[in-house]
């Protein structure tokens, strides 16, 4: 059952570890608020509120990195980029030739906070460099990063040492000595610091070309852009651990003028905009287990990937906001996670399922495994989400190779048998917890034709059901006080956009139907 925005800022995040989902939900929010205010231009703006190009979704079949999902609705007057946001000026401008290729007016309806962070080649190769060093040097497990150069490009932010998206509009023999500086700092690190071998070297600047030719194949197949646009070695520079500063300068300083009129102060849009009684919606990348703070090092992100960053990045007071929190049916991973419910070994549905979870636009393999309500519950206790949206139901209908139930986490236990229905912040105890299940039967009908919940059969509604109570139990375990009950506003049941169930009962109905 749909319920009315408390807000008219909405804040659309995830409450696991990533590719979740999010990115469906930004339309259907936004028609929601058009037919709840007869309001054609009901939302002023979809804005991208943190993180960089390593956070892939997908939203009316566009495959993004940077752009809001709102670029696929006409009526979005503006995709503002905040200032928690590090970001390729490049990287916008071939996001918006292949969102424009795609029939959706982009270019013009970007507002860059004029304090969003820049980020280019050298940020990448940081990037690549340190991987190259817990492989080679200290002989451990590779991170597992993008390779997009985010968390570099945020230690430029906290060592003092930013370029902002502002310098494009200033003079350019300043940007030209920031530039310098920093290719400076970044060869020297690369060599000394991780240590890359001088026969390595060229491999950084091949694998960022391998990457962006793949993800970008569609602009050269259609003509948009030439490949010779995502050659990377054109910066490499005659000799190991150099850079050429003026291949790198030229190009970059073209890039940020073709983008000078779009560079703006988001937070008098911001504050104009809600003025006008209009909505704005946050949208985040990453999610909630991710976030730099609350995560667990190093499988978090370099950014803050909840609703507080809301604030930050588009730079206007703290007040009232409408959490949203998007999860799976099941749950996903990528990089070196403590994984406490993943499927065992040639599992039939982990395999099945394997099947359809790479991310988005990095192609990267996730881990896959069953649903854990205790990950999932802290996030609800801490994150204060008032709505819920679970995605991928469909996925878990059973079929000739598997059949079987499934299985909810409900708490953890650990080697000495005590019972915790929290995730512990020690990662080290952390990694010693074992699941403690509750199975739920499953079903074999197809239910991604299935557009009104009682159309679901009975078993996949005791599922959804019995994940909701899961998580609700968790996020108020030990409290005396009644439990504020978050509404379950979708349910996904395919990857098209009008694969989706709105009239989820309230939740007091559902639980009725939990195990």
């Amino acid at each position: 059952m749909l319920t009315q925005f408390t807000s008219q800022l909405i804040a659309d995040t995830g409450i696991s570890t990533g590719d979740e989902g999010k990115g469906r939900v930004i339309l259907e929010v936004v028609q929601e608020l058009r037919e709840a205010t007869g309001r054609e231009d009901a939302v002023a703006a979809v804005m991208k509120v943190n993180g960089g190009a390593n956070s892939g979704h997908t939203v009316a079949g566009l495959k993004l990195n940077l752009l809001p999902g709102g670029v696929a609705d006409p009526h979005v007057s503006y995709l503002p980029i905040g200032c928690g946001v590090v970001a390729d000026p490049r990287k916008f401008l071939w996001e918006c030739a292949y969102a424009e290729h795609h029939g959706h007016e982009a270019l013009r309806r970007l507002a860059i906070d004029e304090r969003c962070l820049v980020s280019d080649p050298v940020h990448r190769l940081l990037d690549l460099a340190w991987e190259d060093y817990r492989v080679h040097v200290l002989q451990s497990e590779p991170r597992g990063s993008t390779g997009r150069g985010i968390t570099p490009a945020y230690l430029d932010e906290v060592g003092q040492f930013q370029i902002h998206y502002a310098d494009f509009l200033g003079e350019k023999d300043q940007y030209v000595d920031k530039v310098r500086e920093r290719i400076n700092r970044a060869e020297r690190i690369i060599e000394h610091v991780c240590r890359v071998a001088p026969e390595r070297w060229p491999s950084l600047f091949d694998t960022l070309t391998q990457a962006e030719t793949r993800a970008n194949q569609e602009l050269i197949d259609t003509g948009r852009c030439e490949a010779a646009e995502f050659d990377f070695t054109r910066f490499a520079g005659a000799a190991p651990f150099s850079i050429d500063a003026e291949a790198l300068i030229e190009v970059y300083w073209a890039a940020g003028q073709k983008l000078s009129e779009q560079i703006t102060d988001v937070r008098e849009l911001t504050l104009r905009e809600l003025d006008k009684g209009r909505y704005i919606i946050g949208e985040f990348g990453q999610a909630y287990w991710l976030d730099k703070r609350h995560g667990f090092p190093p499988n978090v992100t370099a950014s803050h990937t909840f609703t507080p960053e809301f604030f930050q990045s588009a730079g206007i007071p703290a007040q009232p906001v409408h959490n949203i929190g998007c999860c799976k049916a099941y749950d996903t991973k990528v990089g070196t996670h403590a994984f406490i419910t993943q499927f065992e070994k040639d599992h039939p549905l982990g395999q099945r399922l394997q099947k359809i979870e790479f991310g988005a636009t990095t192609g990267r393999q996730r881990m896959v495994g069953w649903c854990d309500a205790v990950e999932k519950g802290d996030a609800l206790r801490y994150g204060g989400f008032q709505d819920l949206v679970l995605n991928k139901l469909d996925a878990l209908t059973q079929g000739e190779d598997w059949q079987g139930s499934l299985r909810i986490c409900t708490a953890y236990t650990d080697p000495q048998g005590c019972t915790l229905y929290h995730v512990p912040r020690n990662d080290a105890y952390r990694r010693t917890l074992q699941p403690v299940y509750q199975e739920v039967p499953g079903w074999n009908q197809d239910i991604s034709g299935v557009r009104h919940f009682a159309d679901l059969p009975p078993e996949a509604v005791t599922y959804v059901a019995t994940i909701l109570q899961a998580l609700i139990e968790v996020a108020h375990h030990g409290d005396n006080k009644p439990a504020k009950m978050p509404n379950l506003r979708y349910i996904g049941v395919g990857p098209e956009p009008s694969q989706i169930i709105k009239d989820v009962p309230p939740v007091e109905e559902l639980l009725r139907f939990a195990m």
